[in-house]
Protein backbone atom coordinates (compact mmCIF):
# COMPACT_ATOMS: atom_id res chain seq x y z
CA UNK A 1 0.00 0.00 0.00
CA UNK A 2 0.95 3.51 -1.02
CA UNK A 3 0.76 5.53 2.57
CA UNK A 4 1.14 9.53 1.89
CA UNK A 5 2.19 11.07 4.96
CA UNK A 6 1.71 14.84 5.07
CA UNK A 7 3.97 16.41 7.46
CA UNK A 8 7.29 15.33 9.72
CA UNK A 9 6.38 12.90 11.96
CA UNK A 10 7.77 10.44 15.01
CA UNK A 11 10.65 8.50 12.81
CA UNK A 12 9.67 5.57 14.60
CA UNK A 13 6.19 5.32 13.35
CA UNK A 14 7.41 6.50 9.96
CA UNK A 15 10.06 3.48 10.21
CA UNK A 16 7.00 1.18 11.28
CA UNK A 17 4.88 2.09 8.24
CA UNK A 18 7.93 0.92 5.91
CA UNK A 19 9.05 -2.04 8.17
CA UNK A 20 5.16 -3.00 7.04
CA UNK A 21 5.54 -3.43 3.86
CA UNK A 22 4.35 0.01 2.41
CA UNK A 23 5.51 2.38 0.63
CA UNK A 24 5.55 5.82 2.06
CA UNK A 25 5.67 9.23 0.55
CA UNK A 26 6.57 11.85 3.50
CA UNK A 27 5.81 15.65 2.86
CA UNK A 28 8.89 16.73 4.87
CA UNK A 29 8.27 20.94 4.53
CA UNK A 30 8.78 23.32 5.15
CA UNK A 31 5.37 23.93 5.86
CA UNK A 32 2.29 22.78 5.61
CA UNK A 33 2.30 20.33 1.89
CA UNK A 34 0.89 22.96 -0.70
CA UNK A 35 -2.86 21.76 -1.82
CA UNK A 36 -1.61 21.31 -5.37
CA UNK A 37 0.73 18.83 -4.42
CA UNK A 38 -1.42 17.13 -1.87
CA UNK A 39 -3.97 16.69 -4.34
CA UNK A 40 -2.11 14.46 -6.56
CA UNK A 41 -0.76 12.75 -3.89
CA UNK A 42 -3.81 11.36 -2.89
CA UNK A 43 -4.92 10.37 -6.37
CA UNK A 44 -2.09 8.40 -5.86
CA UNK A 45 -2.15 7.04 -1.99
CA UNK A 46 -4.15 4.44 -0.40
CA UNK A 47 -3.84 5.76 2.93
CA UNK A 48 -2.93 9.52 4.28
CA UNK A 49 -1.93 11.13 7.65
CA UNK A 50 -3.18 14.43 7.76
CA UNK A 51 -2.73 17.49 10.20
CA UNK A 52 -5.13 20.17 11.19
CA UNK A 53 -3.44 22.39 8.08
CA UNK A 54 -4.42 20.02 5.50
CA UNK A 55 -7.81 20.55 3.83
CA UNK A 56 -9.43 17.20 2.79
CA UNK A 57 -12.80 17.80 1.14
CA UNK A 58 -15.17 17.01 -1.76
CA UNK A 59 -12.71 18.66 -4.75
CA UNK A 60 -9.46 17.80 -3.20
CA UNK A 61 -10.69 13.27 -3.11
CA UNK A 62 -11.51 14.09 -6.92
CA UNK A 63 -9.47 11.49 -9.11
CA UNK A 64 -8.56 9.70 -5.61
CA UNK A 65 -9.64 5.97 -6.21
CA UNK A 66 -6.81 4.08 -4.38
CA UNK A 67 -7.84 6.20 -0.82
CA UNK A 68 -9.51 4.43 1.76
CA UNK A 69 -8.38 6.04 4.99
CA UNK A 70 -7.52 9.61 6.10
CA UNK A 71 -6.09 9.56 9.65
CA UNK A 72 -5.62 13.26 11.09
CA UNK A 73 -2.69 13.08 13.37
CA UNK A 74 -5.02 15.78 15.91
CA UNK A 75 -7.84 15.04 18.20
CA UNK A 76 -9.61 17.22 16.12
CA UNK A 77 -10.90 17.36 12.49
CA UNK A 78 -12.69 20.56 11.18
CA UNK A 79 -9.79 20.45 8.35
CA UNK A 80 -11.75 16.88 7.09
CA UNK A 81 -14.98 17.25 5.07
CA UNK A 82 -16.66 14.05 7.09
CA UNK A 83 -19.44 13.80 4.31
CA UNK A 84 -17.63 14.06 1.63
CA UNK A 85 -15.21 11.21 2.23
CA UNK A 86 -18.23 9.16 3.24
CA UNK A 87 -19.17 9.57 0.20
CA UNK A 88 -16.42 8.89 -1.14
CA UNK A 89 -16.08 5.83 0.09
CA UNK A 90 -12.84 6.32 2.62
CA UNK A 91 -12.66 6.54 6.59
CA UNK A 92 -11.80 9.62 8.35
CA UNK A 93 -10.03 8.79 11.72
CA UNK A 94 -8.54 11.16 14.61
CA UNK A 95 -6.24 10.73 17.93
CA UNK A 96 -8.40 10.83 20.68
CA UNK A 97 -7.16 10.64 24.11
CA UNK A 98 -3.31 10.73 23.30
CA UNK A 99 -3.16 14.53 23.63
CA UNK A 100 -5.19 15.13 27.27
CA UNK A 101 -2.46 15.85 29.48
CA UNK A 102 0.04 17.54 27.70
CA UNK A 103 -2.66 20.15 26.95
CA UNK A 104 -3.99 20.41 30.25
CA UNK A 105 -0.35 20.75 31.34
CA UNK A 106 0.07 23.74 29.07
CA UNK A 107 -3.23 25.02 29.61
CA UNK A 108 -2.42 25.20 33.60
CA UNK A 109 1.07 26.80 32.54
CA UNK A 110 -0.49 29.75 30.36
CA UNK A 111 -3.05 30.19 33.21
CA UNK A 112 -0.03 30.62 35.49
CA UNK A 113 2.00 32.96 33.35
CA UNK A 114 -0.78 35.64 32.43
CA UNK A 115 -2.25 35.95 36.59
CA UNK A 116 1.24 36.00 37.29
CA UNK A 117 2.21 38.53 34.70
CA UNK A 118 5.34 36.80 34.24
CA UNK A 119 6.11 37.30 30.89
CA UNK A 120 6.88 41.38 31.74
CA UNK A 121 8.56 40.42 34.65
CA UNK A 122 11.25 38.26 32.60
CA UNK A 123 11.46 40.64 30.02
CA UNK A 124 12.39 43.20 32.77
CA UNK A 125 15.13 41.33 33.30
CA UNK A 126 16.19 40.28 30.16
CA UNK A 127 16.00 44.25 28.79
CA UNK A 128 18.25 45.46 31.75
CA UNK A 129 15.15 47.04 33.41
CA UNK A 130 15.39 45.17 36.73
CA UNK A 131 16.22 47.29 39.22
CA UNK A 132 16.20 45.00 42.67
CA UNK A 133 13.12 43.67 44.82
CA UNK A 134 10.84 46.16 45.16
CA UNK A 135 7.46 45.79 47.24
CA UNK A 136 5.10 46.84 44.48
CA UNK A 137 7.01 45.49 41.50
CA UNK A 138 5.65 42.35 39.23
CA UNK A 139 2.25 42.21 41.03
CA UNK A 140 0.30 39.06 39.63
CA UNK A 141 -2.29 37.16 40.85
CA UNK A 142 -2.89 34.16 43.00
CA UNK A 143 -4.60 30.87 41.58
CA UNK A 144 -5.60 29.81 45.19
CA UNK A 145 -9.01 30.59 46.40
CA UNK A 146 -9.52 32.14 42.77
CA UNK A 147 -12.73 30.10 40.84
CA UNK A 148 -11.58 28.73 37.41
CA UNK A 149 -14.58 28.56 34.49
CA UNK A 150 -14.24 25.70 32.32
CA UNK A 151 -15.82 25.76 29.36
CA UNK A 152 -16.11 22.55 27.67
CA UNK A 153 -15.65 19.73 30.12
CA UNK A 154 -14.30 16.96 28.28
CA UNK A 155 -11.41 14.42 28.82
CA UNK A 156 -9.06 17.59 28.52
CA UNK A 157 -11.37 20.05 30.49
CA UNK A 158 -11.20 17.25 33.18
CA UNK A 159 -7.71 17.35 33.70
CA UNK A 160 -7.62 20.82 33.69
CA UNK A 161 -9.79 21.15 36.52
CA UNK A 162 -7.86 18.46 38.44
CA UNK A 163 -4.41 20.14 38.07
CA UNK A 164 -6.47 23.79 38.71
CA UNK A 165 -8.43 21.86 42.40
CA UNK A 166 -4.77 21.20 43.02
CA UNK A 167 -3.49 24.69 42.87
CA UNK A 168 -5.94 25.38 45.39
CA UNK A 169 -8.86 26.74 42.89
CA UNK A 170 -12.69 26.56 42.84
CA UNK A 171 -14.01 24.97 39.66
CA UNK A 172 -16.96 25.66 37.72
CA UNK A 173 -17.89 23.77 34.07
CA UNK A 174 -20.21 24.62 31.79
CA UNK A 175 -21.16 22.46 28.25
CA UNK A 176 -23.94 20.87 25.99
CA UNK A 177 -24.00 18.21 28.51
CA UNK A 178 -24.54 18.38 32.90
CA UNK A 179 -22.86 16.30 34.45
CA UNK A 180 -21.32 15.29 38.14
CA UNK A 181 -18.04 17.01 38.92
CA UNK A 182 -14.87 14.64 40.23
CA UNK A 183 -13.76 18.54 41.19
CA UNK A 184 -15.99 21.80 41.48
CA UNK A 185 -20.05 21.72 39.86
CA UNK A 186 -21.93 22.41 36.71
CA UNK A 187 -23.12 25.68 36.68
CA UNK A 188 -25.12 27.82 33.08
CA UNK A 189 -22.68 29.35 30.89
CA UNK A 190 -24.21 32.65 32.31
CA UNK A 191 -23.38 31.96 35.59
CA UNK A 192 -20.03 30.59 34.87
CA UNK A 193 -18.70 33.66 33.16
CA UNK A 194 -20.44 36.04 36.04
CA UNK A 195 -18.42 34.22 38.89
CA UNK A 196 -15.30 32.84 37.60
CA UNK A 197 -11.98 34.64 38.12
CA UNK A 198 -10.44 33.51 35.36
CA UNK A 199 -12.23 31.10 32.20
CA UNK A 200 -10.17 28.07 30.57
CA UNK A 201 -12.07 26.85 26.80
CA UNK A 202 -11.82 23.40 25.39
CA UNK A 203 -14.75 22.90 23.48
CA UNK A 204 -14.16 21.67 19.62
CA UNK A 205 -15.08 23.43 16.80
CA UNK A 206 -18.37 23.30 15.46
CA UNK A 207 -21.15 25.54 14.26
CA UNK A 208 -22.30 25.96 17.37
CA UNK A 209 -19.10 26.90 19.25
CA UNK A 210 -17.92 29.45 16.64
CA UNK A 211 -17.86 32.90 17.77
CA UNK A 212 -18.62 31.41 21.37
CA UNK A 213 -17.19 34.25 22.60
CA UNK A 214 -17.77 37.31 21.39
CA UNK A 215 -18.28 40.86 22.17
CA UNK A 216 -21.74 39.97 24.32
CA UNK A 217 -20.06 36.89 26.24
CA UNK A 218 -16.82 38.90 27.32
CA UNK A 219 -19.06 42.02 28.73
CA UNK A 220 -20.71 39.27 30.78
CA UNK A 221 -17.30 38.10 32.35
CA UNK A 222 -16.54 39.31 35.83
CA UNK A 223 -14.54 42.63 35.38
CA UNK A 224 -10.36 42.06 35.91
CA UNK A 225 -11.40 38.34 34.92
CA UNK A 226 -8.82 36.62 32.81
CA UNK A 227 -9.06 34.33 29.88
CA UNK A 228 -7.04 31.05 28.35
CA UNK A 229 -7.59 29.39 25.21
CA UNK A 230 -5.98 26.17 24.14
CA UNK A 231 -8.89 24.69 22.03
CA UNK A 232 -9.49 26.19 18.90
CA UNK A 233 -8.76 30.02 17.46
CA UNK A 234 -12.29 30.18 15.69
CA UNK A 235 -13.91 29.91 19.20
CA UNK A 236 -12.96 33.08 19.97
CA UNK A 237 -13.93 36.27 17.63
CA UNK A 238 -10.25 38.11 17.95
CA UNK A 239 -11.71 41.54 17.64
CA UNK A 240 -13.95 41.26 20.39
CA UNK A 241 -11.33 39.59 22.37
CA UNK A 242 -9.01 42.85 22.16
CA UNK A 243 -11.95 44.80 22.57
CA UNK A 244 -12.19 43.26 25.90
CA UNK A 245 -8.72 43.74 26.95
CA UNK A 246 -8.41 47.16 25.64
CA UNK A 247 -11.29 47.89 28.26
CA UNK A 248 -10.08 46.82 31.14
CA UNK A 249 -13.20 44.05 31.02
CA UNK A 250 -10.34 41.40 31.02
CA UNK A 251 -6.99 41.46 32.90
CA UNK A 252 -5.07 39.61 30.65
CA UNK A 253 -5.41 36.99 28.06
CA UNK A 254 -3.25 33.38 26.75
CA UNK A 255 -3.71 31.80 23.97
CA UNK A 256 -2.11 28.79 21.71
CA UNK A 257 -4.48 29.03 18.85
CA UNK A 258 -5.47 31.63 17.05
CA UNK A 259 -8.39 32.25 14.16
CA UNK A 260 -5.55 33.05 11.31
CA UNK A 261 -2.66 30.43 11.97
CA UNK A 262 -0.03 31.84 11.73
CA UNK A 263 -0.40 35.37 13.56
CA UNK A 264 0.37 37.62 10.38
CA UNK A 265 3.16 40.51 10.90
CA UNK A 266 1.81 43.39 13.08
CA UNK A 267 -1.32 41.29 13.89
CA UNK A 268 -2.32 43.17 17.35
CA UNK A 269 -2.13 40.61 19.08
CA UNK A 270 1.75 40.20 19.29
CA UNK A 271 2.42 43.18 20.78
CA UNK A 272 -0.36 43.43 23.18
CA UNK A 273 0.98 44.18 26.76
CA UNK A 274 -1.75 41.91 28.90
CA UNK A 275 -1.47 38.65 26.04
CA UNK A 276 0.21 35.72 26.50
CA UNK A 277 1.17 33.68 23.31
CA UNK A 278 2.33 30.23 22.19
CA UNK A 279 2.78 29.15 18.68
CA UNK A 280 -0.03 26.45 18.73
CA UNK A 281 2.12 23.64 21.33
CA UNK A 282 -0.94 22.26 23.15
CA UNK A 283 0.33 18.92 21.92
CA UNK A 284 4.28 19.55 21.41
CA UNK A 285 5.68 17.07 24.10
CA UNK A 286 7.81 14.33 22.50
CA UNK A 287 5.51 11.71 24.16
CA UNK A 288 2.23 12.78 23.14
CA UNK A 289 3.51 13.57 19.30
CA UNK A 290 4.57 9.90 18.73
CA UNK A 291 1.54 8.48 20.50
CA UNK A 292 -0.79 10.96 18.26
CA UNK A 293 1.28 9.30 15.49
CA UNK A 294 1.10 5.34 16.31
CA UNK A 295 -2.47 5.90 17.04
CA UNK A 296 -3.02 7.52 13.42
CA UNK A 297 -1.50 4.96 12.08
CA UNK A 298 -3.16 1.97 14.53
CA UNK A 299 -6.13 3.60 12.04
CA UNK A 300 -4.80 2.93 8.98
CA UNK A 301 -3.59 -0.81 9.86
CA UNK A 302 -7.33 -0.95 10.80
CA UNK A 303 -8.92 -0.01 7.40
CA UNK A 304 -6.04 -2.35 5.63
CA UNK A 305 -7.30 -4.80 7.48
CA UNK A 306 -10.69 -4.61 6.80
CA UNK A 307 -11.68 -3.58 9.97
CA UNK A 308 -13.76 -0.42 11.48
CA UNK A 309 -11.24 1.56 12.72
CA UNK A 310 -11.00 2.42 16.49
CA UNK A 311 -11.12 6.56 16.11
CA UNK A 312 -13.99 6.11 12.96
CA UNK A 313 -15.52 9.66 12.34
CA UNK A 314 -17.62 8.98 9.38
CA UNK A 315 -19.31 5.55 10.03
CA UNK A 316 -22.14 4.17 7.86
CA UNK A 317 -24.72 4.68 10.49
CA UNK A 318 -23.89 8.17 10.55
CA UNK A 319 -23.28 8.83 6.80
CA UNK A 320 -25.50 6.69 4.94
CA UNK A 321 -24.82 6.28 1.32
Amino acid sequence: MRVLICHRIAPTVVEAIRQAGHEVVQWTGPGPIPPGRLAAELRQADAALTMLTDRIDGRMLEGAERLRVVANVAVGFDNLDLAALAAHGGAATNTPDVLTEATAELALALLLLVMRDLPASMDALRGGRWQGWEPDAFLGRELAGKTLGIVGYGRIGAAVARRAAAFGMHILAAGPHPRTLAEGRWAPLEELLAASDAVSVHTPLTPATYHLFNRDTFARMRPGSYFVNTARGAVVDTGALLEALDSGRLAGAALDVFEVEPLPPGHPLLAHPRVVLTPHVGSATVETRTRMAERAWRNVEAVFRGEAPPDWLNPPERFPA
